[in-house]
């Protein structure tokens, strides 16, 4: 449970001024009430005969009671509206560092993202409200714990007996908890991820909208939605009757204590040592006294489920980061603008490490040695030199994407080392980046805004610099075509572009970033032979200088100065496209069958 600890307490310190502040405006919502039980002792004293009564004395005690109860609920409001911002701005917090760590911590994502970007999501919202939660209730239970503390010596010098019933429900309470923890946490986690898998396949639905009309399979998909939501809903009664069950046990001991103090206290009441009042104060007392069961309950079944919350929200961060990174800084800012960046450090004296501010002089070479993907990729050696227009090819399945991508970091390697200019690079997925590095991947990726918003992605570039990235990628005509422009939206994924749209689209992204290395993974596969030919010629002629293909089509690999092709993730020819055609059998088979290929498609065939 340490770090679940260790992140309640960061996330009560990162702005200790607010948390107690807040924690003081609650303080007094459970204080007040001490004073309301005196006033009613002495208001049903008056009445019942036990004090001399005077009706304008009694009315003065009954308005007291009523400014009291007042003040409280004005409190409430004043407490509620600040610690909202609390409450919020951790919530923040671990959102940022885990998006931080998503984005820019050293290591692959892909070892550590969810299956799917809806289960990180639910994570995001679910278990961030679950490790604020508990870190709230401190606050509930330092108000409760107060007013016991008071209440108790209050209650005793009337009657320790019937005090002492009082603490029984404390003790059921904190037994039962501690031997239910470990399931209510199992029961949580698995409602956590099966509600997280809802949550994924919805988007899978809305993502897939297209494919599941155009297969008439909307109805198989409503019923694996159905079967998702069966698990999910099973496994949530479960969890909340676990807690429920926590719940209704404290009732249950709360209410026996009630009824223990009403038994004791008849006898007393009876011999006029128990008078109306004292049982007006011990009843109005019990209500808040069994407040503090109730939070050592709620803090008992919510410590794991914030153990589980955390081990989640972990896992969506790198190896080497842990509870103190997810919980860490305090770069939230509610009411202002946040301060100026600080300028960059200087980097350390000494030789050149494998880090971002270490490389700042331009490309030579990139070589990689040894690149081994476990089951993909088994020894690939790549030699990148600057001004080269080098070209992966080979059959599906062959470990193409693989191997950019695990050069680029985006993939974890099992073995092999990359360097820069002749220098190690330590973390290729922080510093083969832009502008050393601009990728355009296998899948293209677009977001629901305009045209300009996904192509520079908060890039500090003018409409010039997109348009001259644009034409480079042949986009030059579908953009006159466009209503708006460059402000034509382009909708969820690119749906309102054709595929060699988003394409070239997604090639102008990464050019607009003018890289010294230009990595794309099968660009062309919907573009039609001339489009692509002309494209390949503007970022030969225009583009960036050094060049890295993944195709298999006959326009990029005749403009290669390296073809290396691969084959079961072994590579089985290295040179121009000539020597290969007589040296290395793959290139020729598949060559061959892209030749076919081509002629096929000029001829509508």
């Amino acid at each position: 449970m340490r770090p679940v600890m260790l992140v309640a307490t960061r996330l009560a310190t990162f702005d200790l001024r607010r948390y107690v502040v807040g924690a003081l405006l609650w303080l007094p919502v459970h204080v007040i009430p001490l004073a309301g039980g005196l006033v009613l002792q002495q208001v049903f004293d008056q009445i019942s005969g036990h004090q001399p009564a005077a009706l304008r004395a009694t009315l003065w005690w009954c308005a007291a009671f009523v400014g009291v109860e007042l003040v409280r609920g004005l409190v409430i409001v004043v407490a509620w509206t600040y610690g909202v911002y609390w409450w919020n701005a951790a919530a923040t917090l671990l959102r940022a560092n885990v998006l931080r760590s998503v984005l820019t911590a050293r290591g692959p994502v892909a070892a550590r993202m969810s299956h799917s970007s809806g289960e990180a999501v639910a994570r995001m919202r679910d278990d961030v409200a679950d490790a604020v939660d508990f870190t709230d209730e401190s606050v509930s239970l330092a108000g409760t714990t107060l007013f016991a503390v008071v209440a108790v010596p209050i209650m005793a010098s009337v009657d320790p007996v019937i005090t002492v019933v009082l603490a029984l429900p404390m003790i059921a309470v904190g037994v039962l908890s501690r031997t239910m923890r470990r399931v209510v946490e199992r029961l949580h986690r698995r409602a956590r991820r099966l509600g997280a898998a809802v949550t994924a396949y919805v988007g899978e639905v809305f993502g897939g909208v297209l494919a599941l009309k155009t297969a008439g399979a909307e109805e198989a998909a409503l019923e694996r939605l159905r079967e998702h939501n069966r698990r999910r809903r099973d496994a949530a009664v479960r969890d909340r009757m676990a807690t429920d069950l926590l719940g209704a046990a404290t009732t249950t001991t709360i209410e026996l204590s009630t009824g223990l103090v009403l038994l004791l206290a008849a006898p007393s009441m009876r011999g006029g040592d128990f008078t109306v009042g004292d049982l007006a104060l011990f009843t109005s007392y019990i209500g808040w006294l069994t407040a503090l069961p109730r939070s050592i309950g709620t803090i008992l079944y919510r410590l794991p489920q914030a153990a589980v919350a955390t081990e989640r929200l972990t896992g969506l961060m790198a190896p080497h980061e842990d509870a103190g990174t997810l919980s860490g800084g305090a770069d939230v800012w509610l009411h202002r603008d946040p301060p100026p960046a600080a300028p960059p450090a200087e980097p350390p004296a000494g030789p050149p490490l494998a880090s971002a501010s270490s490389h700042a002089e331009p490309l030579r070479v990139l070589e990689a040695r040894g690149l081994t993907v476990r089951g993909v990729l088994h020894g690939v050696d790549l030699r990148l030199e600057r001004g080269s227009f080098t070209v992966v090819t080979g059959a599906v399945g062959a470990g193409k994407s693989t191997l950019v991508r695990a050069l680029l970091g985006l993939l974890p390697l099992d073995g092999g080392t990359i360097s820069w200019n002749g220098v190690p690079v330590e973390d290729p997925g922080t510093f083969l980046v832009p502008g050393r590095t601009a990728y355009a991947g296998q899948v293209p990726r677009l977001f629901s805004a305009t045209l300009r918003e996904n192509l520079l992605l908060g890039l500090p570039a003018s409409d010039d610099d997109a348009r001259r990235a644009l034409e480079l990628a042949v986009f030059e005509q579908d953009l006159d075509g466009m209503p708006d422009g460059l402000g034509t939206v382009v909708g969820p994924r690119g749906v309102r572009l054709s595929g060699g749209q988003v394409q070239r689209a997604t090639a102008a992204r990464a050019l607009v970033r003018e890289p010294d290395l230009l990595v794309v993974d099968d660009l062309s596969s919907a573009l039609d032979v001339e489009t692509e030919q002309l494209l390949w010629e503007r970022i030969a002629g225009r583009g960036p200088e050094t060049v890295l293909v993944v195709s298999h089509r006959q326009a990029a690999l005749e403009r290669a100065d390296q073809v290396i092709v691969l084959d079961r993730g072994r590579v089985a020819g290295c040179g121009r496209l000539g020597e290969l055609l007589e040296s290395c059998p793959e290139m020729r088979r598949l060559w061959h069958a892209e030749l076919i290929a081509e002629a096929e498609e000029r001829t509508g065939g």
